[in-house]
């Protein structure tokens, strides 16, 4: 007789099924190992979120799409601009390097853009991985609202108030304009060039618009600090200091 085969067959011993115990901590278990999958997608989507508001509001980088500010930035130049250098009652001043938004002094015609390649582009932008919007611009501010800007003396220069300025930034061979002008920059704006005169298109080409090529200072989105990229070309921006021995405007306060 086969009692093993009996007492088998009398007494199984079936596999214990999971008590709740058990079946919580294998639920918990599946779930952190989901979180720790998803992880770094979260990290990712934070820095990310981080980096845009961070451009948005306290500092952009700004891509240079075009050669109207050689030497001082050649295409592809990343620069970063600051966008606190003018929220605290500071104004932008006479030599500053800005980056400005064209619509309605520039530009006056409505930038058609897909809004999805738009949304794309301004991601890539805020990065400084992709050119900027059409509208924005990158120049140099010559002169402040009450200034009195012409070109040119004598000895072919610009004259902001009566004093000649001297652009040791201009791009070697040009001149400091091919264009005469004779301006009164409105209060709240600003008279901006181009370091290399030859390539660039600014105030002198918007002088029979609206505004009278001038910029609204409101339409400054910051000024340009340090260029950040590539590695040799590293570099904070020096104030011209030509730009110090101009005069007060004539019947300025400040």
């Amino acid at each position: 007789m086969d009692t093993d085969a009996q007492l088998t067959e009398r007494d199984p011993s079936p596999t214990p099924a999971p008590g709740p115990e058990q079946g919580s901590r294998s639920a918990r278990l599946l779930t952190r190992a989901a979180g720790l999958r998803h992880r770094p997608a979260a990290l990712l989507a934070l820095c990310l979120a981080f980096v845009l508001l961070l451009s948005a509001f306290v500092a952009q980088p700004f891509l240079i799409p075009s050669s109207s500010m050689e030497n001082t930035l050649q295409i592809g130049d990343r620069v970063l601009v600051n966008k606190l250098a003018y929220r605290f009652g500071s104004e932008p001043a006479r030599g500053d390097v800005v980056v400005f938004d064209g619509t309605g002094s520039f530009v006056h015609r409505e930038q058609e853009e897909n809004p999805v390649t738009g949304l794309l582009r301004g991601a890539g932008a805020a990065l400084g991985l992709a050119r900027p919007a059409e509208t924005d611009y990158v120049k140099r501010v010559i002169g402040i609202g009450g200034d009195h800007v012409t070109c040119c003396d004598k000895r072919g220069r610009i004259e902001v108030n009566g004093e000649p300025v001297s652009e040791a930034y201009l791009h070697p061979g040009d001149t400091p304009s091919s264009v005469d002008f004779d301006i009164v920059v409105p209060e709240g704006t600003l008279w901006v060039m181009g370091d290399h005169r030859a390539r660039s298109s600014d105030s002198r080409d918007h002088l029979g618009d609206p505004g009278g090529g001038t910029v609204p200072v409101e339409k400054v989105i910051g000024r340009a600090d340090l260029i950040t990229w590539p590695a040799s070309r590293w570099r904070t921006f020096e104030h011209p200091r030509s730009f110090d021995r101009i005069p007060a405007a004539a019947g300025s306060h400040g």
